[in-house]
C-alpha cells in the first residue's frame, strides 16, 4: 500500500473499509469498496505531503463511490450536478466550484477535479478567494475519474482540452480561461471575477432546473 497505509491492508484501511461500508450499505460491497480505497491510495503515491494522506484518500474514494451511485441510479440526485475540470485542480476548477457552490445556495451540488492534478492549490489562488470569505486552505486537487464525468449533468472544461470523457445526455460548455499558475494575485482577481461572471451566467442557466 505505501507510506501510512503499509503492511497489508492496515488498521487505517480497515477501518476506513469498515466507515464506508456502512455508509454504502446496500449498494456497493466491502470488496468494492476495498478496491476503490486501494486505486484512490495509488493517486497519492508521490505526494509531497503525506501527513493527511488516510484522511485524503477516505474522503476522496467517499466522493467516487458517491458519484458511482448517482451514475448507476442507486443514489437519487435532489439536485443538478456540475463538474469542473481544469488541467491541475488547482486553481481555475477550484474557484468556480466554491463560486458556485456559494451562489447555488444547496441548489446545485458542485464537483472539481483536474486531468493531471498538481500537489497543492496556488498559494495565490486560496488568497484570491479568502478575500471573498472562501476558504480553500483545506481543498485538495482530486484526479479527473469516470465517476464524477458519469454523475455529472454539467461538465464545465477550462483547459484540459480531450481529457475529459464525453458521454451522450451531458451538456459541456468549454471556459477559455488562462491558468492562474505563476500569476500575480491582481492578475488571480481578474480570473477570480471572471469565473465568478460565468458561474452567475451558468447558474442564471439552470434556473428553471434549480
Amino acid at each position: 500500500m505505501g507510506r501510512e497505509w503499509e503492511s497489508g491492508l492496515g488498521m487505517q484501511l480497515d477501518a476506513a473499509v469498515g466507515r464506508l461500508a456502512e455508509a454504502f450499505a446496500g449498494i456497493f460491497s466491502r470488496e468494492t469498496i476495498e478496491r476503490c480505497l486501494v486505486e484512490t491510495q495509488g493517486g497519492w503515491e508521490d505526494a509531497k505531503v503525506t501527513t493527511f494522506v488516510p484522511v485524503l484518500v477516505e474522503r476522496f474514494a467517499k466522493e467516487r463511490l458517491t458519484a458511482a451511485a448517482q451514475a448507476e441510479g442507486s443514489i437519487m440526485k435532489d439536485v443538478p450536478e456540475v463538474l469542473f475540470v481544469c488541467v491541475h485542480n488547482a486553481g481555475r476548477s477550484q474557484m468556480a466550484a466554491a463560486l458556485l457552490d456559494r451562489h447555488a445556495g444547496g441548489r446545485v451540488h458542485v464537483r472539481s477535479a483536474g486531468s493531471t492534478p498538481a500537489d497543492e492549490i496556488h498559494p495565490a489562488v486560496v488568497q484570491a478567494m479568502s478575500e471573498l470569505g472562501l476558504d480553500l486552505s483545506k481543498e485538495f486537487p482530486k484526479p479527473l475519474t469516470d465517476e464524477y464525468v458519469r454523475a455529472a449533468d454539467v461538465v464545465v472544461t477550462m483547459g484540459c482540452g480531450d481529457a475529459c470523457p464525453v458521454y451522450p445526455g451531458k451538456r459541456y460548455v468549454d471556459w477559455d480561461l488562462p491558468d492562474p499558475a505563476g500569476k500575480s494575485l491582481e492578475e488571480v482577481r481578474e480570473i477570480r471575477d471572471e469565473i465568478d461572471r460565468r458561474v452567475r451566467g451558468l447558474l442564471d442557466e439552470l434556473g428553471a432546473n434549480v
